[in-house]
Formats: C-alpha cells, structure tokens, sequence
C-alpha cells in the first residue's frame, strides 16, 4: 500500500512539473501556421512546423491567400506566417502592423532578389559584366534573328504586368523584350539555352530552385529611388526619368499581436529561426522539380541539421 501511495504522488508530481514546463512554455492550443500560394512559403511554414512540434507545441496549418492572411492574424484566427514578402501586401499589412495588431519577428534570413539575370558563362562573351552598361557595349552578344540589332530580354508573362518593358522603354537601352508565355516556359527557354552555352537575358527572380540547378548572375542595376518618376538624377541615365532598377522586397516573420503572451516560448524559437536562400533553393528543387513530397524533403532536412534548429528549440524550452 505504502509503495502504492509512493508511485502515486511520484506521479502526480511529474505531471505537476510536466504541466508547470509547459504553461511557462504556452498553451497547448494549436499555433496556426498560414500556408500560402508558394513552394518556398511552404517550406518556411513546415520547417517551422516541424520545430514547433519538436519543442513541444501544437501546430495546425490553414491555407491563406497572401492578401486575406493579413486580417486573419490581425483577429487572432491564425498565429504566425514565417514568410512575409513586403512588395506586393497593399495596405492592411502595414497599417496592421502599426495598430500592432500583427507584430513583426525580424527577418527570416532570405535575401530577395528580382532583375534582369544571365548565365555566368555569358562574363566571358561580355566581359563588362555585371555591370548595366555592358548591355549597350556587347548589345550585339544578346542579339538574336528577331530583335537584331537589339539585345533579347525575354520578361515576365503579358499578365504578371510590363515592368521590364516600361524599364527598357524609359530607358532607352537598346533591348527588345520579349514577354515569356508562362514560368515553366521561361525555364525551359533558359535551359535550353544553358545547354548550349547561348546567349540569355531573363527577368527573374530569387530565391527558386533554379538556382540550386544552373549558375546564373544578376545584372547591376541603379537601385529603385522613390523619387525616380520626376528626377533625373538617380537610374540608368542622368537626362532621363523612371529608368531607375527595380525595388527589392525584405522577408520577415510575423505573429498575432497575443502570441508571445499565448506561447512564449514558441516566440522564442520563431525569433531565432532563420532560413538562407541556398537552403530554400535546394528544397525547393526537390519539392517542384524532383516531385518529391514537401513533408518529407522537410523532416530529410531537419534530421540532417540538428546543429542549425538546436538551439532555436532550446530557447523554447
């Protein structure tokens, strides 16, 4: 009997300090990760995930369009989206954020980058690259039959809007663009081209899995100025307007304004979670062109890198 009453309060006194660890930690409601339309957003949001669960939190991930996420958060209906492109977000993000209805985490540690690029093996046929000026000065190495004497910018499809096309027209440059039909098509445009050692000049984007794949280097380009529609100052050209390079976004992690009172130690880990471009690249190489399963090429991941996610989770804990 007595060894009984010993086993009892043993127990009960686990629990007790099982129940203490984990209310200085959070609750044990799920933290709703949002999953948005983009591999790479979706790798984020597992990588995190997987985390979480390592350290000890419930995690549920609920489909959100990029826009509608923001007011979801703001209501408390979901909890954190690791993943947060500052570029394209309209309005209710930032007035959101300074209500401080959504509270921002830093930075997740990608670096965007959107322009024109090239294949690294183009610096030997033009050996002024990166620089922008190289585009006028070997004009003729990224000339093709149908836009000669004009080098071929392939850009964004007619429907992702005519950024590229407004550039080179305020610009004066002497490129022709030539809208892609659709991403796969641009890839494949691209490829085929890397293959042969031919010429290319794409508008593209980055982190994506391409990079894991091909070697490619970015033009430089006059950064974007927010004075670049009436001085002509900043751009390409000191006589000319709207002919400055393209805005750059920033990535950052963002929470329900009550997470860190929810789930403390939960805000600990998405403070030091960080995640490079090299990183999301080769994952998503395995997601989108190897077809293999997110989950799986995530758990892959997170076994191999204990050293990186450690002491992430430790400070939850």
């Amino acid at each position: 009997m007595m060894k009984l009453k010993h086993l009892l309060l043993g127990a009960a006194a686990s629990a007790i300090a099982c129940s203490n660890a984990f209310a200085a930690n959070g609750s044990d409601d799920p933290i709703k990760i949002a999953i948005n339309e983009w591999t790479g957003q979706h790798i984020s949001a597992h990588i995190a995930g997987q985390l979480l669960q390592k350290a000890g939190f419930n995690v549920e991930y609920v489909t959100a369009g990029a826009v509608p996420q923001f007011a979801a958060i703001a209501q408390g209906n979901l909890h954190f989206q690791p993943e947060v492109w500052d570029n394209n977000v309209g309005d209710i993000y930032p007035k959101a954020v300074e209500s401080g209805e959504i509270v921002k985490v830093g930075s997740l540690g990608l670096e965007p980058r959107e322009g024109w690029m090239y294949p690294a093996y183009m610096a030997e046929q033009c050996p002024g690259l990166p620089a922008w000026t190289a585009l006028v000065e070997c004009v003729q190495v990224f000339a093709a039959p149908d836009t000669f004497p004009k080098g071929r910018l392939i850009t964004y499809p007619a429907d992702w809007g005519t950024r590229s096309k407004d550039l080179v027209e305020a610009s004066g440059l002497p490129l022709q663009p030539i809208a892609g039909g659709s991403e796969g098509a641009m890839i494949a445009e691209l490829k085929a081209a890397y293959a042969a050692k031919q010429p290319a000049l794409m508008m593209f984007w980055a982190p994506h899995w391409l990079h894991a794949e091909l070697e490619m280097a970015w033009v430089d380009m006059p950064p974007a100025d927010p004075n670049c529609a009436t001085d002509p100052a900043p751009g390409f050209y000191p006589d000319k307007v709207n002919d400055c390079g393209f805005e750059q976004a920033s990535i950052g992690k963002i929470v329900w304004k009550d997470f860190g009172e929810k789930w403390p130690g939960a805000l600990k880990l998405i403070e030091g979670l960080t995640i490079d471009n090299d990183t999301q690249n080769a994952l998503m190489l395995e997601v989108d062109n190897n077809k293999r399963d997110l989950e799986e090429v995530i758990t892959e991941w997170v076994n191999a890198n204990e050293a990186t996610w450690q002491p992430w989770v430790a400070a939850a804990q």
